[in-house]
Formats: C-alpha cells, sequence, structure tokens
C-alpha cells in the first residue's frame, strides 16, 4: 500500500505541475510528450486524476 501512496503522491504532484505550466505559459506537458497518441494522453489525465483522489482522501483519513 506504501507503493501505491507514493506513486499516487508523485503523479498528483507532476499533475499539478503540468496543471501549473498550462496556466501560466499554455504549455501542456503531457500533449507535447505524447500528442502524436491523443487517447494516452487522455488516459494518463485521467490516471493522474484519479490518484488525485486518492491521494486526497488518504490525506482525508490520516
Amino acid at each position: 500500500m506504501e507503493i501505491l501512496r507514493r506513486l499516487c503522491l508523485w503523479l498528483t504532484i507532476i499533475g499539478g505541475l503540468n496543471w501549473g505550466l498550462v496556466g501560466a505559459f499554455d504549455f501542456n506537458l503531457l500533449t507535447f510528450l505524447f500528442g502524436f497518441a491523443p487517447l494516452l494522453v487522455a488516459i494518463l489525465e485521467i490516471i493522474v486524476g484519479i490518484c488525485a483522489c486518492y491521494t486526497a482522501f488518504e490525506y482525508y483519513n490520516r
């Protein structure tokens, strides 16, 4: 469980940094790296969102 918690925390941080780039510079890192596969970008964004929810619930339940 500790590995899952840490993985979700890191993906949440990376997702937050990506949103910071989008807001500040209109630059989406996922699209830049994986723009050739829009479905992959969508799947990664969903995974980051799920990890953010998991991290929030873990933090709340401590």
